[in-house]
């Protein structure tokens, strides 16, 4: 009996300390301005969750253009933990926990992009969508947080997100001590040929052949594969208004190779040369899905697009080999596998972010981490790794797009990257165990 006395007493001694950080936490947020919150379902393993909306300027450089709200999420671990902040490259609609956020136990502020989501200027002017202002985000959050959280900061992103975490070093190199994106493209132009030198060597020269060969066989069999794709379409009340699903066809097909690389299909799935139409199309949409190119969902992505075609650079397809069964995408030059709509007409690439940031990654980009899959297509595109400055690369063997994680990492990868963040974050961090460690993010 006295024993459970004892227990119910440190139990409820634990809810009153929590209960009272709960508190504390609130009164700092509401000394801070330009952030209102609201208090959600708190996440597993810390002492209370939060969703903001904050107050950002349309343009940094002008307030007064006006104002929109940003949306964003933080979990609160404790003062005396490091911050993680998480650079999202498109809509973050709900609350997530990071597994670098759990393996350093720290707190974490999930922040969704400008121009994404529910964090939309109006009036919606994409002169404003670019890399300057959308740092200049973080750097306000980080600002305004920075009176809460004094201990170390940290960013990290995965894939769009994982680029947006480099350029926010670039912008601010002083925000973060350190970064580790993960899956990141940094591009050198418009179209970058290094995913084309990428796709004609990897994997083996069998599987390879077995890609092209599909490829074309899905060509050759056009006449019967688009009543079945139009179907597949009427099915999924999908509309093909800005791209036509003639010309989405030949995307999708141009596209495969690279989707097929980037999230590690198989190359025993390939079907043979007597597959029958019909296990052709199964096969193709679950790799290379048509919907990709359908109205819903370009219009979900033109604001990528338009930073892809603006000053982020993106890819293309090679168009050479397939010109004979090509009848709607130009033959002429390479399609760039950027689709705006609204703005296709007005956007003028402009390469001097990307040739500025390579140069500042080759000479001055330190206290880095970046973890890139080795069978993925965007490490066609990954940060060359340099020994002339003080970071880290890891190239996952056999890993894609989708798994090149913390969690997936061989016992001497996670040492390394464990004694990397506890020097450079002054921390002791426990040895990575499944239940810590092995949480995936995306």
């Amino acid at each position: 009996m006295k024993k459970q006395f004892l227990v119910g007493v440190l139990l409820l001694g634990v809810v009153t300390i929590v209960k009272a950080q709960t508190k504390n936490l609130e009164n700092l947020l509401f000394e801070l301005p330009d952030v209102i919150f609201s208090k959600i379902e708190t996440a597993k393993g810390f002492e209370s969750t939060y969703e903001l909306k904050i107050k950002q300027p349309i343009d940094h450089d002008d307030v007064s253009k006006g104002f929109f709200y940003q949306r964003a999420f933080l979990s609160h671990k404790g003062y005396d933990r490091p911050t993680v902040i998480i650079t999202e490259g498109y809509r973050r609609s709900k609350n997530r926990v990071y597994e670098l956020t759990e393996l350093i136990s720290g707190n974490q502020i999930d922040v969704e992009h400008r121009f994404f989501g529910e964090s939309v200027p109006k009036p919606f002017d994409y002169k404003y969508l670019n890399l300057k202002q959308a740092t200049a985000d973080l750097h306000h959050i980080r600002d305004l947080f920075g009176k809460i959280y004094k201990e170390k900061w940290l960013s990290t992103g995965v894939s769009k997100g994982g680029a947006t975490t480099i350029y926010y070093k670039y912008f601010y190199p002083n925000d973060i001590d350190v970064s580790v994106p993960y899956v990141a493209p940094i591009n050198r132009s418009f179209e970058d040929s290094r995913i084309y030198s990428f796709l004609d060597k990897v994997g083996s020269d069998d599987c390879r052949k077995k890609i092209k060969d599909f490829q074309v066989r899905l060509f050759e069999n056009r006449d019967e594969i688009m009543p079945l794709l139009r179907f597949y379409s009427k099915g999924r009340k999908s509309k093909f208004t800005y791209i036509p699903i003639e010309k989405a066809f030949e995307y999708a097909v141009l596209e495969y190779p690279f989707s097929f690389w980037q999230y590690g299909a198989s190359c025993d799935k390939i079907p043979s040369a007597d597959a029958s139409v019909e296990d052709m199309v199964v096969y193709m949409n679950s790799v290379s899905d048509i919907h990709f190119y359908d109205d819903k969902t370009v219009d979900y992505l033109e604001p990528h697009y338009y930073q892809s075609a603006e000053e982020m650079g993106y890819y293309g397809f090679k168009t050479k080999e397939f010109k004979k069964y090509l009848k709607v995408l130009p033959t002429n030059k390479n399609p760039h596998a950027t689709f705006v709509p609204s703005y296709s007409k007005e956007i003028i690439f402009n390469g001097e972010l990307l040739k500025n940031i390579n140069k500042w990654l080759d000479s001055e980009a330190n206290k880095f981490i970046y973890i890139y899959g080795g069978i993925d297509t965007w490490s066609a595109t990954a940060v060359p790794v340099n020994k002339k400055v003080d970071s880290q690369w890891f190239f996952m063997e056999g890993k894609h797009h989708g798994n090149a994680r913390i969690k997936n990492m061989n016992n001497s990868e996670k040492e390394r990257l464990v004694s990397t963040l506890e020097k450079w974050l002054s921390i002791k961090i426990e040895k990575p165990q499944s239940e810590v460690i092995h949480k995936g993010t995306r």
